[in-house]
Formats: C-alpha cells, structure tokens, sequence
C-alpha cells in the first residue's frame, strides 16, 4: 500500500492505510503538499465533524506526532470513511492517518506508537444472546 499513482489525475504519489474503530472504516491517503488540506468524503474537514473534539482526534497524529519530528514538511490528507458515528470515524480517521504517516517515513513510528495511534482500539458493542434482554442483562427473575 505504499507509493502509489492515481489514474487520470496528475502523477502525483500518495501513500494509503486503512483505520478502523467500532464498525467505521476510513481510507486514508496523504501526500506532500506545499500547503495542509484535509478533505473527509470531499469535504473539508471543518465542514464534515462539527465539533471541536472530532477536529482535533483527525488532525492528532500531525500535530502530536509528526511537529516533534520534521515540522516542514506539509500533508494534504484526502480520506473516505465510512460506517459507525461521527466520534468513531474520527477515531477510525486518527488510526489510519498514524499508520499512513508511519508507511511514508518510518521515524514517525516510536512517537505513534507511545502515544497509541497505531493500535487498533478493540472495543464494540458486544452482541446480544439468546434469552437475554441486553447482552448480559436477564430478565427479572422471581422466585415463585
């Protein structure tokens, strides 16, 4: 998933990860640019996640990880996400742009990974079984 060329735009090379949480899946692909952009499901970034929070779990890896190493460098980040709400697909977005700032320069790597970004977070809603109410919840039990 490296370098890769686009057909019918310019030659441009980009490199592309997929992040994933809870049940949202984003494809995220960056490149160097000479100035930062940030399209989600071609719109800008402001556009799409309305608040604050979800604004700034997108743009976590670049500031946090990457200032510390090689602030010059500028990224256009183009992503598509899909599935889950908006708080998930932002998480599933700061995964997949970690794992695509890590395939691009490897030194990003060690400040990722102890600030978390590259590790898929594993927790979902459990599902519900068979003669139960909820996934663990019974139902009212009496004794006579």
């Amino acid at each position: 998933m490296a370098d890769k060329q686009e057909k019918g735009k310019s030659k441009e090379t980009y490199v592309e990860a997929i992040g994933r949480r809870k049940t949202s899946t984003a494809r995220v692909r960056i490149r160097e640019a000479s100035k930062t952009g940030f399209l989600v499901n071609d719109k800008d970034s402001r556009e799409y996640f309305k608040t604050e929070e979800g604004r700034r779990l997108i743009q976590d890896p670049i500031i946090k990880g990457v200032v510390t190493g090689k602030p010059s460098i500028k990224w256009s980040v183009e992503v598509h996400v899909q599935g889950g709400g908006t708080h998930s697909q932002a998480e599933a977005i700061r995964h997949g742009l970690a794992r695509a700032l890590v395939l691009s320069d490897a030194a990003f790597r060690t400040k990722l990974k102890t600030l978390g970004y590259l590790k898929r977070d594993p927790r979902a809603k459990e599902r519900r079984k068979f003669g139960l109410k909820k996934a663990r919840k019974a139902p009212q039990w009496s004794k006579r």
